[in-house]
C-alpha cells in the first residue's frame, strides 16, 4: 500500500477542515515486544492520514508487567531520537507544540491494571513514562475488577484505591474491555471524566465488547467521552467500511450528543501479532467472537469518516469535537 497523504483527496472541505482541526486517534496498538522498533516508522501513517496525535497501547493484562515498562523505554528512544517527526506528549500544551511544528504527537496508555503488579504506586510511575489513560481489566476479571467476558463482581477496594490514585496524578480512568458493573462503579466513583476509549454501541452491533446504552449515558454524564473502535467484529460482521464507522459515531451522537463521542479506531499495526494473540489466548478470545482474518478500519480511512460526516450534514464545529476537542477537553480537565 502506498503512502496517502491528505492532498490525494479531492474533497477541499475534508482537507480544510482536517488541516484546522486536532485529530487525535486515543487508541493504536503498535508490537509489544521490547527493542523491537520495525514497525515504528508506520507512525508516518498517522500523520500522512492528517492525524495530529495517537494514544499508543504499551502493554495489556496477558503481557507480563514488566513489559510495558521495557515497551515505553523502546518507544521512548525512538521518539527522541527522531524529533523532527515526532514528540512525545506530557502535556497539554504538548498537543499545541506538536501541531504547530508539524511532528506527530505521541501518547501512551495501558490495557489493564495487571501492570501494576498490585502496587499502587506504579500509577505514578506510569505517567511519568507518559500514559495517560488507562483501563481497569481486559475482558477478563483481574485485582482490580471485572472484565466484559467474565462474572463481574464490580470495583476491588484495590481497585477502588487505582482509581483514586489516578485521579491524584491526572490519569484517565477508561473502561473499555471492562465489564459494566465494574465501568458503572468506575464512573459513579471517579469525580473526573471517565472514557470509553475504544468501544462501540451494542445496539448496533450485539457483542460482549460493545457497551450498553446505558454505560454510554454514565460516561457521558461524567463529562466523558465514547470513542469508536474500528475492530471489524465490533463494527459489524468483520465489517470495516468507513460508512459502517459513521453508523456507530452517529448512532453515539444521537443518544449523548457530539460532546462525548471521539476515534479510538485500535489499529493493530502488526497484524500477526494480533493473530497470534488471538491463537494463543481462546479463553480471552473466544474464536466464536472473532474472525479469522479480522479486518480493521486503517488510520487512512481517516479522511473519509470526515468525508462521511460532512455528507450526512454534521456541522463543521461537532466534526472538530469528534475529531479531537474532546479528548483535549478531558486532558484540560484531567491531566497534571
Amino acid at each position: 500500500m502506498g503512502t496517502v497523504t491528505l492532498a490525494d483527496f479531492a474533497n477541499e472541505s475534508t482537507k480544510r477542515l482536517m488541516r484546522d482541526s486536532l485529530v487525535w486517534d486515543i487508541h493504536g496498538c503498535m508490537p509489544l515486544r521490547p527493542s523491537d522498533v520495525e514497525f515504528l516508522p508506520q507512525l508516518d501513517r498517522y500523520r500522512a492520514s492528517g492525524v495530529d496525535v495517537c494514544t499508543l497501547n504499551i502493554g495489556f493484562d496477558l503481557t507480563p508487567w514488566q513489559n510495558a515498562i521495557l515497551v515505553a523505554a523502546t518507544f521512548r528512544k525512538f521518539i527522541r531520537e527522531n524529533p523532527e517527526k515526532y514528540l512525545l506528549v506530557e502535556s497539554v500544551d504538548d498537543i499545541d507544540t506538536a501541531r504547530r511544528s508539524n511532528r506527530l504527537g505521541v501518547i501512551f496508555d495501558l490495557e489493564g491494571g495487571c501492570a501494576l503488579n498490585d502496587q499502587i504506586g506504579m500509577v505514578e510511575v506510569y505517567y511519568l513514562l507518559g500514559v495517560r489513560w488507562m483501563l481497569f481489566a481486559y475482558n477478563k476479571n483481574n485485582s482490580l475488577g471485572g472484565g466484559c467476558d467474565d462474572r463481574d463482581t464490580g470495583l476491588t477496594k484495590f481497585g477502588r484505591q487505582v482509581l483514586d490514585e489516578m485521579r491524584a496524578v491526572g490519569m484517565v480512568a477508561c473502561c473499555s474491555h471492562t465489564g459494566e458493573r465494574t465501568a458503572l462503579e468506575i464512573m459513579e466513583r471517579s469525580g473526573n471524566p471517565v472514557i470509553f476509549s475504544h468501544s462501540n454501541p451494542r445496539a448496533l452491533r450485539d457483542h460482549y465488547r460493545n457497551i450498553s446504552d446505558r454505560a454510554i449515558q454514565a460516561c457521558a454524564e461524567t463529562g466523558g467521552v465514547i470513542s469508536v473502535v474500528g475492530i471489524g467484529d465490533f463494527l459489524g460482521n468483520n465489517d470495516n467500511r468507513t460508512e459502517t464507522v459513521v453508523n456507530h459515531i452517529d448512532y453515539l451522537v444521537q443518544l449523548v450528543g457530539p460532546d462525548h463521542v471521539g476515534l479510538g479506531l485500535d489499529y493493530v499495526f502488526d497484524k500477526q501479532e494480533l493473530n497470534d494473540f488471538l491463537k494463543n489466548n481462546p479463553d480471552v478470545f473466544p474464536p466464536e467472537s472473532y474472525s479469522q482474518g479480522i479486518r480493521m478500519v486503517r488510520v487512512e480511512q481517516t479522511p473519509e469518516i470526515v468525508e462521511s460526516m460532512l455528507r450526512r450534514g454534521y456541522a463543521e464545529f461537532d466534526v472538530r469535537k469528534i475529531l479531537g476537542e474532546n479528548h483535549l477537553r478531558v486532558a484540560r480537565q484531567v491531566w497534571r
